[in-house]
Formats: C-alpha cells, structure tokens, sequence
C-alpha cells in the first residue's frame, strides 16, 4: 500500500525514527519545538512529602522529571476557531 510516494512500510519507518529522534534530544534535556504544534520539554520536580490518601501514611516522593507541553499559537487559534 502506498502513501504518497513512499510505501506504508518506509512511512512507518519514517515516522518511527523522527519520534525516536525527539525522545533522544528530550531524554538529553534538549527542548523540541514543532512550528504550529507546539512545545515539548523536560521539567524537573523536587522531591516531596505526600500522603497515602487510603492510610493517611506519609510517603516521600522523589525527585523525577515529567514532560510538559505548551501548545502552539496556530494549533490553539484552530482549536478554538470551531464551535461544537
């Protein structure tokens, strides 16, 4: 099957190695901006107390990254051109 000019495998593969390539330059601290989409980067959070909500328990948390995403200006002017 094709699409476009490649076939359905070589898109596969295509697609397979730009998100390897993103989750590379991310686990590496490096911030990834797709023009119109929006922003995805690493954020650092410090270790915590918490609670155990069904013991009342206290835990310790520990320090972790999480990735965040900004959205983009023209991804969220489309989202919010249309009204349901």
């Amino acid at each position: 099957e094709k699409v476009g000019s490649l076939t359905r495998k070589q898109t596969e593969i295509v697609v397979e190695t730009v998100f390897d390539s993103i989750k590379e330059a991310l686990v590496s601290g490096e911030k990834i901006e797709i023009r119109g989409f929006g922003n995805f980067k690493l954020k650092h959070r410090r270790p915590r107390k918490a609670r155990n909500p069904k013991t009342g328990e206290k835990v310790d948390v520990p320090e972790k990254r999480v990735l965040h995403f900004k959205v983009g200006k023209a991804l969220r002017e489309a989202m919010n051109s249309k009204t349901t």
